[in-house]
């Protein structure tokens, strides 16, 4: 194999701290062992670039794998082998509880499929890990069976060693990024992780480093959404051992957080990133824990009992987006996939750091594998944990301040990221203005894409949406935009069919959304049918008042409107499935006389305010909130009663220049104009 110029860079500055990355995954096949595990053992005989050396040193690799990691399969022979040698070393993952009836600590082996084996409280106390998920170790076991004591178990553990490196001199990483240039750093960070830099675009390498930024930074919190297949929990099982991968969601607050039976901290204290594999599954049995979980991720405190506990963990949201992306931004958020209880709470997602765009990734491919050298995982997962105790958040501060939009949750959110991805880049100190711009910009993206999806589900209270950063030196300002949010609108461009309307209101569920209804004329005797409406009397009532008052009115609007030989069709429906709403009955009637004429309403128009049954228009309830709505769903032109021009002085300005307010006294007058009559 060809030494690339990186390679002979990395082996010449960071000698026996790398490895060639195709080992590992040459070796991992058909051994279900975490990627860590493998390349501690490779570090130990493979780190170097003598091709000899490397290869008496995988035969190494393969020959302990061979003889001492237990494969599940094979448990009931290395039991025996134990037995038969008397002392017999394993590589296994191992959990340990209190059994508080002997007062002893107990393991249990994951592969070797044993329990109750006595663990010397030494071993529990030095590596606390062990009470919380369990961690991999290389185990000396022996075996004894004692015939006076028949109820102990046979086996013990003489040493116990956790599959970790002893020590990290953080200055030989901060001397030995200086011989780097930042894309050559960037390369071997992600090469390090077992992809290939030369196969991604610059936008996803930076998207993979994010990944890390939990890692470096305490108490940050990621989430990361996206299709399957993009390897989003792949770093936070494979690559480090100080962080956990909590899969299928189901987790209870003693577990997470504190137990109060036996004292003891819960993962969030024990390890530096505690992750959710799968977001649609998050589930807590105790009703507390989503609140505890919100006052952790905003303070890094939570109280249980008496007691206010302080941690450390970060805290990632991993999780696949089912829908294609334009059908999640036209009737919903970005935030949807999370469960029911979760999906709609917007003080939850207001503690996201960032949101990482994971349809921006692409599939994990044979190709995007690296075969070239990058650290030991162990090696890069230390210089991770040693940087968080570094803060780089004040980098923004020698050349930029943040712009007016964001307030303190959105600028401790880009705060965080920065400091995590200066960690990343530049742990050595040494960067530009440009660096640091190039990394604020990055951080306000994402967190500007969290706060788009807290506009749709809390309205008003997230409308600051407009994120920038002013240059100290020149005053000049900078704003930053996201890039889904463009196009893909609810409310096309251009004239749409006769009796089409778009109205916006709140849904059953409380939520402001969009709603279309389609009318038609056909020939018949005077009928009206409708569809769509669902089962509440409510809408259903609101919809025979439109036609009632259609059928006294009509000849108002035009004297060749009949409805005694047409048959009237009607079809609501509900945009962003929040429950249809029970105030149609003006955007009926608007839609009723549209499809009676055979004319279409104006471009891209929305109707607001509804009537009553003797013809009286109704204010609009929250009419900066469904303004918003009507933006963001991409009307031009909104059709508002007069009486709520009042209201308007409640509209933030930036927010009624983007559409043409177009205002109706009376509903007749509101035909008129939504047909622009007039």
């Amino acid at each position: 194999m060809e030494t690339s110029y990186l390679d002979a860079k990395l082996n010449r500055h960071f000698a026996g701290r790398v490895v060639r990355k195709d080992l590992t995954g040459m070796i991992k096949q058909g051994a279900n062992v975490p990627t860590y595990v493998l390349e501690y053992l490779l570090g130990m005989y493979c780190a170097t670039d003598d091709e000899e050396a490397i290869h008496d040193g995988v035969e190494r690799v393969k020959k302990i794998l061979a003889d001492n990691f237990v494969r599940p399969d094979e448990a009931e022979k290395v039991k025996s082998r134990i037995k038969e040698l008397g002392q017999y070393t394993v590589i296994d993952k191992l959990t340990v509880k209190l059994n508080e009836k002997r007062d002893i600590y107990e393991a249990e082996f994951s592969n070797l499929g044993i329990k109750g084996v006595a663990v010397s409280s030494e071993y529990v106390k030095k590596y606390e890990k062990l009470l919380a998920g369990g961690i991999w170790a290389i185990l000396k076991m022996e075996y004894f069976y004692d015939e006076e004591n028949r109820h102990n178990n046979p086996f013990s553990i003489v040493s116990l060693k956790p599959i970790q490196m002893p020590n990290m001199d953080l200055n030989e990483i901060k001397v030995g990024r200086k011989q780097f240039t930042k894309d050559e750093w960037i390369d071997l960070l992600i090469r390090s992780t077992g992809l290939e830099p030369t196969q991604l675009e610059p936008v996803v390498k930076w998207h993979l480093l994010l990944r890390l930024v939990p890692l470096v930074e305490n108490n940050y919190n990621l989430c990361e959404l996206g299709p399957r297949g993009t390897g989003k929990s792949h770093v936070y099982k494979e690559i480090s051992p100080n962080s956990i991968l909590v899969s299928g969601g189901q987790t209870t607050v003693a577990n997470l957080f504190y137990n109060m039976s036996t004292r003891s901290i819960g993962l969030v204290g024990l390890w530096d990133c505690v992750a959710f594999d799968e977001v649609a599954g998050i589930h807590f049995k105790d009703k507390d824990g989503i609140q505890i979980m919100k006052d952790y991720m905003a303070s890094a405190s939570f109280a249980r009992g008496k007691e206010e506990k302080n941690a450390n963990a970060s805290m990632v949201f991993v999780g696949n987006i089912n829908e294609s992306l334009d059908f999640l931004l036209k009737t919903s958020h970005l935030f949807a996939p999370f469960p029911e209880g979760m999906a709609n709470d917007s003080a939850f997602f207001d503690r996201m750091h960032y949101y990482l765009p994971g349809w921006e990734i692409p599939k994990m491919r044979p190709e995007l594998i690296t075969h070239n050298y990058g650290f030991i995982v162990d090696y890069l997962a230390e210089y991770l944990r040693e940087m968080r105790k570094q803060s780089f958040a004040d980098a923004i501060d020698r050349y930029f301040k943040l712009g007016n939009n964001l307030n303190q949750r959105d600028v401790i959110a880009v705060r965080k990221t920065v400091s995590g991805m200066m960690k990343l880049l530049y742990p050595h100190g040494e960067y530009t203005c440009d660096d640091v711009a190039e990394i604020l910009e990055y951080a306000l993206v994402g967190r500007r894409r969290v706060k788009e999806q807290l506009k749709k589900i809390g309205g008003m209270e997230f409308y600051d949406v407009h994120f920038s950063y002013i240059d100290r030196e020149t005053l000049e300002e900078k704003f930053v935009s996201v890039p889904e949010q463009g196009g893909g609108k609810l409310i096309p461009e251009g004239l749409g069919k006769p009796g089409h309307v778009y109205l916006i209101g709140k849904g059953d569920s409380g939520m402001i959304g969009v709603f279309k209804l389609e009318n038609q004329a056909v020939s018949g005797t005077g009928k009206f049918e409708r569809t769509g409406l669902g089962s509440r009397k409510e809408v259903k009532e609101s919809i025979d008042t439109a036609f009632r008052y259609f059928t006294a009115n009509c000849k108002n609007v035009s004297s060749g409107i009949t409805t005694k030989n047409k048959d009237y069709l009607m079809h609501a429906t509900d945009l962003q499935g929040i429950g249809m709403n029970a105030e149609l009955a003006l955007a009926e009637f608007i839609g009723l006389c549209s499809s009676a004429l055979d004319r279409p309403v104006q471009e891209s128009l929305v109707v607001l305010g509804n009537i009553t049954v003797s013809g009286t228009i109704e204010k609009i309830s929250d009419f900066a909130n469904v303004l918003q709505v009507c933006v963001d769903a991409g009307a031009k032109r909104v059709l508002i009663p007069a009486v709520s021009v009042v209201d308007l002085q409640n509209v933030p300005p930036e927010l009624l220049i983007k559409v043409q307010p177009i205002f109706y006294s009376d509903p007749i007058d509101a035909v008129f104009k939504a047909l622009g009559a007039v």
